[in-house]
C-alpha cells in the first residue's frame, strides 16, 4: 500500500472534494442544499466505480484493473496486487504438486492414499494397473468397494498396519501383491503395494530346489550305505550279491556325478552374461559330427538307427552351452526309445534362420506334461530309479542354453508315435 493513503489522506480527499459546494452554499444562503447535492453526486462517482469493480472481477477477462481516480484507484490495485500474488502461489503450488506427482509415479511401487473412513483420494499409475482403479472418477469410493479381497478388506477394517499382507492383484492375473499402510496425515493413510511375484517364485523354487535336490541324492546314498553296511562284514556276503552290489553302487555314484555335473552346468548359466555371443564362431557341423560319435555307441547298445543331417551352416555363439543342450536333446531321445527305434537329428536351413531338430519314433509324451518339460526336476516318468529316469535337469539346461542365444525350445508329441524337440537360430547370428 502507498505511505500517503490514510485515514487523513481520505479525510482531506473528502474536504477538498466539498469545499466547492460549502463556499457556494454559503454564497447562496443554501449551504446543506450544496452538501446533499454534492454528496448525492459523491454517492453516484462511488456506484459508477463499484460497478467498474464488479464488472472487472466478474466479467472481464484479463487480470489489468480499469482505471480509476483518487481512492479507487488504490482498491483497484490492491485487488490487483491480492490476484498477482494468489496467482503466483497458486503456480507455485501446481508445480510442487506436479513434482509430487512425478515423483509418485517415478517410484516402483503402487501408491494410494485415503481418508481413515476408506475413502479413495488418490492413486499413482501404477496402482491403477496392479488394482484396477480409476482416479480420479473413483474419488471418494471406499478402497474395499474398489478392492474386495477378503483378507484386505479385514486388514483394512482391522485397522492394525504393523505387518504387510500379501493377496492376489484383483486384476492381473497370477500377480500377488504385499501391501503396506502407514499413517500420512492426521487423517489420511497411505498405501504402499510391492509386485513380489517373481520374489515368491524364486522363494518357491528355492524351497522345490531344496527338496528336489535332497530327493535326487537320498535314494544313491540309501543304496550305498545299505552295501556299505552288507560289506562291515564281506565273509558272509556271497559273490554274486558282491558283483551286484558293486555295479549298482557304482551305478548310482555315476548318476550322483551327473546330478552334480549338470547342477554345475545350470549355475554357470544363472551366473552373469559372459560376454557377447558374437565373439566367437561356431562350426555347427564340426561339433554335430562330434556329438554323433560320441551318441552313437550309446544307440547302438539299445539296437537304434541315430542318424545326423547336417547342413554346412556355422553361427555365431557359445560352443559349450549348444553342445550341451544338443547332447541332452540326442541323449533324451535315446533314453526314450525303445530298443530297435530310430532317431533323427536334422541340422538345416528354413528361410533366413537354421533349424536344428532331435525326432524319435518312441511312447511319445502325453500333451498335460509338454508346458512343464522344461522345469527344473520335473520329469514325465516319476519314478526316480527307473532305468530310463534321468535327473530331470537335462531340459532346463537346453532351455537355458537357448536363451542365452535368443531362442526357445519347441516340442511337438504324440504319445504312441514320437517326439520331436527342435529350435531355430535367428538370421542374426547366422555366419553363411
Amino acid at each position: 500500500m502507498d505511505n500517503n493513503f490514510s485515514a487523513l489522506f481520505l479525510i482531506r480527499g473528502l474536504l477538498i472534494y466539498l469545499a466547492p459546494f460549502i463556499l457556494v452554499g454559503a454564497l447562496l444562503d443554501q449551504l446543506w442544499l450544496a452538501l446533499s447535492i454534492g454528496l448525492l453526486l459523491l454517492t453516484v462517482w462511488n456506484y459508477f466505480f463499484k460497478l467498474k469493480l464488479i464488472r472487472w472481477l466478474w466479467r472481464s477477462r484479463t487480470i489489468m484493473p480499469p482505471s480509476a481516480p483518487g481512492s479507487w484507484s488504490y482498491i483497484y490495485e490492491g485487488i490487483y496486487r491480492t490476484q498477482r500474488r494468489s496467482q503466483h502461489r497458486r503456480r507455485a503450488l501446481a508445480r510442487i504438486l506436479r513434482r509430487f506427482r512425478e515423483a509418485s509415479e517415478a517410484i516402483p511401487d503402487a501408491a494410494v492414499v485415503f481418508r481413515a473412513d476408506g475413502s479413495l483420494l488418490w492413486s499413482n499409475k501404477l496402482a491403477q494397473f496392479h488394482f484396477g482403479l480409476r482416479w480420479p472418477s473413483d474419488a471418494g469410493i471406499r478402497l474395499s468397494n474398489l478392492i474386495r479381497h477378503p483378507e484386505f478388506v479385514s486388514y483394512l477394517n482391522k485397522g492394525d498396519f504393523r505387518e504387510a499382507i500379501t493377496i492376489p492383484s484383483p486384476v492381473r492375473e497370477h500377480a500377488e501383491l504385499e501391501i503396506r499402510i502407514m499413517p500420512y496425515s492426521d487423517d489420511q493413510f497411505m498405501l504402499i503395494a510391492r509386485d513380489v511375484t517373481q520374489l515368491r517364485q524364486l522363494e518357491r523354487m528355492r524351497k522345490d530346489f531344496v527338496a528336489n535336490v535332497s530327493h535326487e541324492l537320498k535314494t544313491p546314498l540309501t543304496v550305498l550305505q545299505g552295501y556299505l553296511e552288507m560289506m562291515d562284514e564281506p565273509a558272509s556276503m556271497p559273490p554274486t550279491l558282491q558283483k551286484k552290489a558293486v555295479g549298482d553302487m557304482y551305478r548310482q555314484s555315476e548318476r550322483m556325478r551327473n546330478l552334480v555335473n549338470q547342477l554345475l552346468v545350470l549355475s554357470r548359466m544363472d551366473s552373469a552374461a559372459r560376454g557377447d555371443i558374437f565373439e566367437r564362431k561356431v562350426g555347427m557341423p564340426q561339433l554335430l559330427r562330434q556329438i554323433q560319435s560320441e551318441m552313437q555307441p550309446l544307440a547302438q547298445q539299445r539296437q537304434q538307427q541315430l542318424l545326423f543331417n547336417i547342413a554346412e551352416l556355422d553361427m555365431y555363439g557359445r560352443e559349450d552351452e549348444l553342445r550341451s543342450a544338443i547332447v541332452n536333446l540326442v541323449s533324451n531321445a535315446i533314453n526314450y526309445t525303445q530298443e530297435g527305434g530310430e532317431i533323427t537329428v536334422n541340422w538345416r536351413k528354413v528361410g533366413q534362420q537354421a533349424e536344428l531338430s532331435v525326432s524319435d519314433n518312441g511312447a511319445g509324451i502325453a500333451s498335460q506334461h509338454l508346458p512343464r518339460l522344461t522345469e527344473r526336476f520335473y520329469r514325465v516318468d516319476s519314478d526316480r530309479n527307473s532305468a530310463s529316469g534321468g535327473t530331470g535337469l537335462g531340459l532346463s539346461i537346453v532351455k537355458h542354453a537357448l536363451e542365452h542365444h535368443h531362442s526357445q525350445l519347441q516340442v511337438s508329441s504324440k504319445e504312441g508315435v514320437g517326439s520331436r524337440f527342435w529350435f531355430r537360430i535367428s538370421a542374426e547370428l547366422m555366419t553363411n
